[in-house]
């Protein structure tokens, strides 16, 4: 489960929007630019190379 705090203050990298987390998936969301990017071991891996669309 990733802090609320650190929710606040991440932006997805490609548009700089904000991300939503979905913990269930370990994932984080970026609904403009429509790429999903992991959350491993608790760590955002927030790199546009480590991105897939949905």
């Amino acid at each position: 489960m990733l802090k609320k705090e650190l929710l606040e203050i991440l932006a997805c990298p490609i548009c700089k929007k904000d991300v939503e987390y979905l913990p269930d998936k370990e994932q984080l969301l970026c609904h403009n630019c429509r790429k999903k990017y992991p959350v491993r071991n608790g760590i955002p891996v927030m790199l546009p190379e480590e991105a897939e669309s949905y």
